[in-house]
Protein backbone atom coordinates (compact mmCIF):
# COMPACT_ATOMS: atom_id res chain seq x y z
CA UNK A 1 0.00 0.00 0.00
CA UNK A 2 1.29 3.32 -1.11
CA UNK A 3 0.49 5.02 3.04
CA UNK A 4 2.02 2.28 4.70
CA UNK A 5 3.87 3.00 7.72
CA UNK A 6 3.52 6.55 6.35
CA UNK A 7 2.07 9.82 8.86
CA UNK A 8 -0.58 11.29 7.48
CA UNK A 9 -2.13 14.69 8.52
CA UNK A 10 -5.98 16.16 8.22
CA UNK A 11 -5.71 19.66 8.94
CA UNK A 12 -9.34 20.17 10.09
CA UNK A 13 -12.12 18.38 11.88
CA UNK A 14 -15.21 19.31 10.06
CA UNK A 15 -17.18 16.85 8.55
CA UNK A 16 -14.89 16.12 5.34
CA UNK A 17 -11.50 15.70 7.57
CA UNK A 18 -13.38 13.64 10.14
CA UNK A 19 -15.14 10.93 7.30
CA UNK A 20 -11.96 10.94 5.81
CA UNK A 21 -10.18 9.89 8.75
CA UNK A 22 -12.40 7.47 9.54
CA UNK A 23 -11.97 5.78 6.02
CA UNK A 24 -8.25 6.18 6.41
CA UNK A 25 -8.13 4.53 9.64
CA UNK A 26 -10.62 1.56 8.22
CA UNK A 27 -7.82 0.75 5.94
CA UNK A 28 -5.40 0.52 8.73
CA UNK A 29 -3.41 3.85 7.91
CA UNK A 30 -1.85 5.95 10.51
CA UNK A 31 -4.30 9.10 11.00
CA UNK A 32 -4.24 12.65 12.68
CA UNK A 33 -6.44 15.29 12.81
CA UNK A 34 -5.51 18.86 13.58
CA UNK A 35 -8.77 20.32 15.01
CA UNK A 36 -8.23 24.51 16.20
CA UNK A 37 -11.34 23.90 18.50
CA UNK A 38 -10.13 23.22 22.17
CA UNK A 39 -12.07 20.19 22.27
CA UNK A 40 -15.41 18.40 21.15
CA UNK A 41 -17.55 20.80 22.86
CA UNK A 42 -16.22 24.20 21.66
CA UNK A 43 -17.97 24.47 17.97
CA UNK A 44 -20.97 26.60 17.32
CA UNK A 45 -22.75 24.66 15.01
CA UNK A 46 -24.64 26.17 11.79
CA UNK A 47 -27.60 24.85 9.92
CA UNK A 48 -28.42 20.81 9.98
CA UNK A 49 -26.59 19.60 6.64
CA UNK A 50 -28.90 17.00 4.32
CA UNK A 51 -26.95 14.58 2.45
CA UNK A 52 -27.24 12.96 -0.40
CA UNK A 53 -27.96 9.23 -1.70
CA UNK A 54 -24.50 9.23 -4.41
CA UNK A 55 -22.65 11.68 -1.96
CA UNK A 56 -22.33 12.34 1.96
CA UNK A 57 -24.58 8.86 2.54
CA UNK A 58 -22.07 6.83 0.35
CA UNK A 59 -19.45 8.01 2.32
CA UNK A 60 -21.23 7.61 5.01
CA UNK A 61 -22.27 3.47 3.93
CA UNK A 62 -18.69 2.88 3.11
CA UNK A 63 -17.85 4.37 6.61
CA UNK A 64 -20.08 1.96 7.95
CA UNK A 65 -22.08 4.68 9.93
CA UNK A 66 -24.82 4.97 7.79
CA UNK A 67 -27.01 2.77 10.68
CA UNK A 68 -25.87 5.61 13.34
CA UNK A 69 -27.14 8.54 10.68
CA UNK A 70 -30.54 6.81 10.33
CA UNK A 71 -30.87 6.60 14.05
CA UNK A 72 -30.20 10.79 14.25
CA UNK A 73 -31.50 12.27 10.89
CA UNK A 74 -34.16 14.67 11.47
CA UNK A 75 -37.14 13.06 9.78
CA UNK A 76 -39.47 16.20 8.31
CA UNK A 77 -36.88 18.65 8.74
CA UNK A 78 -36.74 18.30 4.57
CA UNK A 79 -40.10 19.25 4.35
CA UNK A 80 -39.79 22.97 2.27
CA UNK A 81 -41.94 25.90 2.51
CA UNK A 82 -41.98 28.52 -0.34
CA UNK A 83 -43.56 31.89 0.77
CA UNK A 84 -43.82 35.62 -0.88
CA UNK A 85 -42.65 38.36 1.33
CA UNK A 86 -46.33 38.88 2.78
CA UNK A 87 -45.55 35.69 4.56
CA UNK A 88 -48.09 33.90 2.11
CA UNK A 89 -47.25 29.97 1.79
CA UNK A 90 -47.59 29.58 -2.09
CA UNK A 91 -46.02 26.04 -2.12
CA UNK A 92 -45.53 23.59 0.45
CA UNK A 93 -44.71 19.31 0.27
CA UNK A 94 -45.72 19.01 3.63
CA UNK A 95 -49.09 17.09 2.46
CA UNK A 96 -47.07 14.92 0.45
CA UNK A 97 -47.59 11.21 1.52
CA UNK A 98 -45.25 9.48 -1.04
CA UNK A 99 -42.92 7.17 1.16
CA UNK A 100 -38.90 8.89 1.07
CA UNK A 101 -36.66 6.14 1.91
CA UNK A 102 -32.75 5.80 2.04
CA UNK A 103 -31.20 4.56 -1.62
CA UNK A 104 -33.73 7.02 -3.25
CA UNK A 105 -32.10 9.66 -4.80
CA UNK A 106 -34.39 12.47 -4.12
CA UNK A 107 -34.79 11.58 -0.58
CA UNK A 108 -32.04 13.95 0.85
CA UNK A 109 -32.71 13.62 5.25
CA UNK A 110 -31.45 16.36 6.87
CA UNK A 111 -29.15 15.80 10.20
CA UNK A 112 -28.02 18.78 13.12
CA UNK A 113 -24.26 19.43 12.28
CA UNK A 114 -23.98 19.06 16.14
CA UNK A 115 -24.94 15.06 15.81
CA UNK A 116 -23.18 14.02 12.69
CA UNK A 117 -19.95 15.61 14.63
CA UNK A 118 -20.32 13.35 17.24
CA UNK A 119 -20.66 10.32 15.46
CA UNK A 120 -18.09 10.60 13.15
CA UNK A 121 -16.10 11.46 16.32
CA UNK A 122 -17.20 8.69 18.15
CA UNK A 123 -16.17 6.42 15.16
CA UNK A 124 -12.43 6.96 15.29
CA UNK A 125 -10.08 5.64 17.29
CA UNK A 126 -8.89 7.21 20.95
CA UNK A 127 -6.60 10.52 20.56
CA UNK A 128 -6.91 10.76 16.82
CA UNK A 129 -7.72 14.12 17.15
CA UNK A 130 -4.98 16.16 17.97
CA UNK A 131 -7.65 19.58 19.64
CA UNK A 132 -6.52 23.20 20.26
CA UNK A 133 -4.02 23.10 17.08
CA UNK A 134 -4.64 25.87 15.38
CA UNK A 135 -2.24 25.47 12.43
CA UNK A 136 -0.05 28.46 11.53
CA UNK A 137 2.65 27.24 8.91
CA UNK A 138 4.91 24.38 7.44
CA UNK A 139 7.90 23.91 5.78
CA UNK A 140 9.13 20.62 3.32
CA UNK A 141 11.28 18.36 5.71
CA UNK A 142 12.50 15.57 3.88
CA UNK A 143 9.58 14.20 1.82
CA UNK A 144 6.69 15.77 3.72
CA UNK A 145 5.73 18.59 5.86
CA UNK A 146 6.85 20.12 8.93
CA UNK A 147 3.66 21.91 10.71
CA UNK A 148 3.68 24.61 13.01
CA UNK A 149 0.66 25.73 15.36
CA UNK A 150 -0.11 28.40 17.90
CA UNK A 151 1.87 27.28 21.22
CA UNK A 152 4.87 26.46 19.91
CA UNK A 153 3.40 23.11 18.78
CA UNK A 154 5.17 21.38 15.93
CA UNK A 155 4.07 17.81 14.06
CA UNK A 156 5.83 16.16 11.14
CA UNK A 157 3.72 14.13 8.39
CA UNK A 158 4.72 12.42 5.20
CA UNK A 159 1.11 13.51 3.54
CA UNK A 160 -0.73 16.49 4.60
CA UNK A 161 -4.42 17.22 4.05
CA UNK A 162 -5.96 20.33 3.84
CA UNK A 163 -10.13 20.10 5.19
CA UNK A 164 -9.65 23.62 6.49
CA UNK A 165 -12.87 25.26 4.83
CA UNK A 166 -13.30 28.22 2.88
CA UNK A 167 -10.28 30.03 4.63
CA UNK A 168 -8.03 27.78 3.98
CA UNK A 169 -4.22 27.79 5.07
CA UNK A 170 -2.86 24.99 3.61
CA UNK A 171 -4.24 25.76 0.15
CA UNK A 172 -1.98 28.66 -0.71
CA UNK A 173 0.74 26.06 -0.28
CA UNK A 174 -0.43 24.13 -3.54
CA UNK A 175 -2.08 27.29 -5.64
CA UNK A 176 -2.36 30.98 -5.43
CA UNK A 177 -5.86 30.58 -7.10
CA UNK A 178 -8.45 32.54 -5.04
CA UNK A 179 -11.63 32.93 -4.49
CA UNK A 180 -13.99 35.57 -6.18
CA UNK A 181 -17.03 37.11 -5.11
CA UNK A 182 -20.44 36.08 -6.20
CA UNK A 183 -22.54 39.19 -5.61
CA UNK A 184 -24.62 37.80 -2.81
CA UNK A 185 -24.33 38.13 0.68
CA UNK A 186 -26.14 35.78 3.35
CA UNK A 187 -26.75 37.48 7.02
CA UNK A 188 -26.94 34.54 9.50
CA UNK A 189 -29.01 34.66 12.50
CA UNK A 190 -30.27 31.60 15.19
CA UNK A 191 -33.37 31.66 16.94
CA UNK A 192 -33.56 29.54 20.44
CA UNK A 193 -36.94 28.23 21.82
CA UNK A 194 -38.29 29.34 18.18
CA UNK A 195 -41.91 27.97 18.80
CA UNK A 196 -41.94 30.42 21.72
CA UNK A 197 -40.03 33.44 20.74
CA UNK A 198 -41.07 33.32 17.02
CA UNK A 199 -44.60 31.60 16.90
CA UNK A 200 -45.82 32.88 13.13
CA UNK A 201 -42.69 31.88 11.74
CA UNK A 202 -42.43 28.49 13.17
CA UNK A 203 -46.50 28.00 12.37
CA UNK A 204 -45.38 27.98 8.88
CA UNK A 205 -42.05 26.30 9.26
CA UNK A 206 -43.38 23.63 10.57
CA UNK A 207 -40.16 21.65 11.59
CA UNK A 208 -39.16 22.14 7.75
CA UNK A 209 -37.75 24.77 5.56
CA UNK A 210 -38.71 27.83 4.46
CA UNK A 211 -37.66 30.05 1.31
CA UNK A 212 -39.46 33.09 0.95
CA UNK A 213 -38.87 35.28 -2.25
CA UNK A 214 -39.53 39.12 -3.04
CA UNK A 215 -37.62 41.35 -4.54
CA UNK A 216 -34.39 40.08 -5.22
CA UNK A 217 -33.57 39.37 -1.16
CA UNK A 218 -34.49 36.19 0.37
CA UNK A 219 -35.08 34.89 3.53
CA UNK A 220 -34.12 31.24 3.79
CA UNK A 221 -34.45 29.35 7.19
CA UNK A 222 -34.68 25.63 8.43
CA UNK A 223 -35.32 23.79 12.40
CA UNK A 224 -32.28 22.76 14.03
CA UNK A 225 -31.97 20.71 16.74
CA UNK A 226 -33.36 21.51 20.27
CA UNK A 227 -35.80 23.71 19.12
CA UNK A 228 -34.00 26.16 17.34
CA UNK A 229 -34.13 27.96 13.82
CA UNK A 230 -31.50 29.04 11.22
CA UNK A 231 -32.06 31.76 9.29
CA UNK A 232 -30.39 33.83 6.43
CA UNK A 233 -31.29 36.97 4.83
CA UNK A 234 -30.10 36.47 1.41
CA UNK A 235 -29.43 39.85 -0.72
CA UNK A 236 -27.04 41.38 -3.76
CA UNK A 237 -24.52 43.72 -2.35
CA UNK A 238 -21.00 45.20 -2.92
CA UNK A 239 -18.26 43.02 -1.22
CA UNK A 240 -17.41 44.89 1.86
CA UNK A 241 -21.11 45.53 2.15
CA UNK A 242 -20.41 44.45 6.00
CA UNK A 243 -17.80 46.94 6.55
CA UNK A 244 -19.28 49.78 4.46
CA UNK A 245 -22.53 49.36 6.64
CA UNK A 246 -21.91 50.88 9.90
CA UNK A 247 -24.09 48.09 11.63
CA UNK A 248 -23.77 46.63 15.23
CA UNK A 249 -24.39 43.15 14.43
CA UNK A 250 -24.65 42.83 17.82
CA UNK A 251 -27.41 45.17 18.28
CA UNK A 252 -30.94 43.85 18.49
CA UNK A 253 -32.76 47.08 17.50
CA UNK A 254 -30.45 48.33 14.85
CA UNK A 255 -30.84 45.27 12.78
CA UNK A 256 -34.15 45.06 13.32
CA UNK A 257 -34.24 48.86 11.47
CA UNK A 258 -31.96 47.76 9.27
CA UNK A 259 -34.23 45.03 8.22
CA UNK A 260 -37.17 47.11 8.10
CA UNK A 261 -35.12 49.48 5.71
CA UNK A 262 -33.53 46.39 3.10
CA UNK A 263 -36.64 44.62 3.28
CA UNK A 264 -39.30 47.69 3.55
CA UNK A 265 -41.72 45.32 0.67
CA UNK A 266 -41.38 42.55 3.52
CA UNK A 267 -44.15 41.83 6.04
CA UNK A 268 -43.72 42.28 9.56
CA UNK A 269 -44.64 39.04 10.27
CA UNK A 270 -40.63 38.45 9.64
CA UNK A 271 -40.02 40.73 12.59
CA UNK A 272 -40.01 38.42 15.16
CA UNK A 273 -37.02 37.08 13.59
CA UNK A 274 -34.70 39.74 13.74
CA UNK A 275 -36.25 41.02 17.54
CA UNK A 276 -35.47 37.31 18.66
CA UNK A 277 -32.34 36.21 17.58
CA UNK A 278 -29.17 35.71 19.07
CA UNK A 279 -26.63 37.83 18.28
CA UNK A 280 -24.54 38.77 16.92
CA UNK A 281 -25.53 38.26 13.28
CA UNK A 282 -23.48 36.86 10.73
CA UNK A 283 -22.83 38.81 7.88
CA UNK A 284 -21.26 36.11 5.43
CA UNK A 285 -20.39 37.46 2.20
CA UNK A 286 -20.88 34.16 -0.94
CA UNK A 287 -17.81 33.36 -2.89
CA UNK A 288 -16.41 31.01 -5.33
CA UNK A 289 -13.59 29.29 -7.01
CA UNK A 290 -13.08 29.76 -10.20
CA UNK A 291 -14.47 27.21 -12.48
CA UNK A 292 -11.50 26.13 -14.76
CA UNK A 293 -9.04 26.40 -11.47
CA UNK A 294 -6.38 23.59 -11.68
CA UNK A 295 -2.63 22.96 -10.30
CA UNK A 296 -0.05 20.66 -10.53
CA UNK A 297 -0.02 17.67 -8.16
CA UNK A 298 2.26 17.66 -5.53
CA UNK A 299 3.30 14.13 -3.87
CA UNK A 300 2.29 14.78 -0.35
CA UNK A 301 -0.21 17.69 -0.64
CA UNK A 302 -3.67 17.54 -1.51
CA UNK A 303 -7.10 19.42 0.01
CA UNK A 304 -10.62 18.74 -0.20
CA UNK A 305 -14.37 20.36 0.46
CA UNK A 306 -14.62 23.95 1.07
CA UNK A 307 -10.62 24.24 1.43
CA UNK A 308 -10.65 23.15 -2.62
CA UNK A 309 -14.01 24.44 -3.86
CA UNK A 310 -16.14 26.74 -2.23
CA UNK A 311 -18.83 27.07 -3.75
CA UNK A 312 -22.09 29.78 -2.68
CA UNK A 313 -24.22 27.36 -0.85
CA UNK A 314 -27.41 27.36 -3.47
CA UNK A 315 -27.70 23.71 -4.92
CA UNK A 316 -27.16 22.17 -1.10
CA UNK A 317 -23.64 21.05 -2.56
CA UNK A 318 -21.27 21.97 0.30
CA UNK A 319 -20.77 19.05 2.54
CA UNK A 320 -21.96 16.18 0.01
CA UNK A 321 -19.15 17.65 -2.06
CA UNK A 322 -16.90 17.53 0.66
CA UNK A 323 -17.75 13.74 1.93
CA UNK A 324 -17.25 12.77 -1.77
CA UNK A 325 -13.75 14.16 -1.62
CA UNK A 326 -13.05 12.22 0.88
CA UNK A 327 -14.36 8.90 0.03
CA UNK A 328 -12.72 9.36 -3.39
CA UNK A 329 -9.01 10.21 -2.37
CA UNK A 330 -9.36 7.51 0.33
CA UNK A 331 -9.75 4.91 -2.38
CA UNK A 332 -7.08 6.46 -4.73
CA UNK A 333 -4.43 6.69 -1.52
CA UNK A 334 -5.31 3.03 -1.04
CA UNK A 335 -6.57 0.71 -4.01
CA UNK A 336 -3.31 -0.08 -5.12
CA UNK A 337 -3.82 0.83 -8.39
CA UNK A 338 -1.52 3.84 -8.90
CA UNK A 339 2.18 3.80 -8.88
CA UNK A 340 2.73 6.31 -6.98
CA UNK A 341 1.57 9.11 -4.17
CA UNK A 342 1.36 11.96 -6.50
CA UNK A 343 -0.21 9.68 -9.32
CA UNK A 344 -3.05 8.89 -6.85
CA UNK A 345 -3.63 12.52 -5.64
CA UNK A 346 -3.18 13.77 -9.39
CA UNK A 347 -6.07 11.25 -10.44
CA UNK A 348 -8.19 12.22 -7.47
CA UNK A 349 -7.76 16.21 -7.71
CA UNK A 350 -8.33 16.18 -11.90
CA UNK A 351 -12.09 14.38 -10.93
CA UNK A 352 -12.44 16.94 -7.86
CA UNK A 353 -11.78 19.67 -10.06
CA UNK A 354 -14.17 18.92 -13.19
CA UNK A 355 -17.39 17.75 -11.02
CA UNK A 356 -16.77 20.81 -8.13
CA UNK A 357 -16.72 22.92 -11.00
CA UNK A 358 -20.31 21.75 -12.63
CA UNK A 359 -21.57 21.96 -9.03
CA UNK A 360 -19.97 25.18 -8.59
CA UNK A 361 -21.78 26.51 -11.72
CA UNK A 362 -25.32 25.21 -10.93
CA UNK A 363 -24.65 26.99 -7.21
CA UNK A 364 -23.82 30.17 -9.08
CA UNK A 365 -26.77 29.67 -11.69
CA UNK A 366 -29.22 28.59 -9.04
CA UNK A 367 -27.92 32.32 -6.85
CA UNK A 368 -29.09 34.02 -9.88
CA UNK A 369 -32.23 32.35 -10.05
CA UNK A 370 -32.95 33.18 -6.52
CA UNK A 371 -32.28 36.99 -6.23
CA UNK A 372 -34.37 38.05 -9.42
CA UNK A 373 -37.52 39.47 -9.95
CA UNK A 374 -39.15 36.35 -11.07
CA UNK A 375 -37.60 33.92 -8.17
CA UNK A 376 -40.80 32.96 -6.07
CA UNK A 377 -42.43 31.50 -9.44
CA UNK A 378 -38.88 30.03 -10.70
CA UNK A 379 -38.85 28.21 -7.22
CA UNK A 380 -42.52 27.04 -6.98
CA UNK A 381 -41.81 25.50 -11.05
CA UNK A 382 -38.70 23.66 -9.80
CA UNK A 383 -39.92 22.60 -6.88
CA UNK A 384 -43.45 21.45 -8.34
CA UNK A 385 -41.47 19.86 -10.87
CA UNK A 386 -39.60 17.64 -8.31
CA UNK A 387 -42.59 17.03 -6.33
CA UNK A 388 -44.42 15.24 -9.52
CA UNK A 389 -41.36 13.07 -10.43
Amino acid sequence: MLLKNKKIAIVGGGPGGLILARLLQLKNLNVKVYERDVDKNARVQGSPLDLHENAGLAALKRAGLLDDFKKNYMPGADKTTITNERAEVIFSDHENNEIQYFENEQFRPEIDRGALRKILLDSLQSASIVWDSHFLSMEKQGEGWLLHFKGGKSSYADLVIGADGANSKIRPYLTDIKTFYSGITMLEGNVHEAEKYVPQISAILRGGKIMAFGNEKNILMGQKANGEVGFYASFKAEENWAAKSGLDFSNPTQMLSWFKTAYAEWSDAWHELFENAATPFIPRPVNCMPLNQAWNALPNLTIIGDAAHVMPPFAGEGVNMAMLDALELSECLANNQHQSIKEAISFYERNMQHRAALAAKESLENGEKMHNQNALNTMIEFFSGNKSE
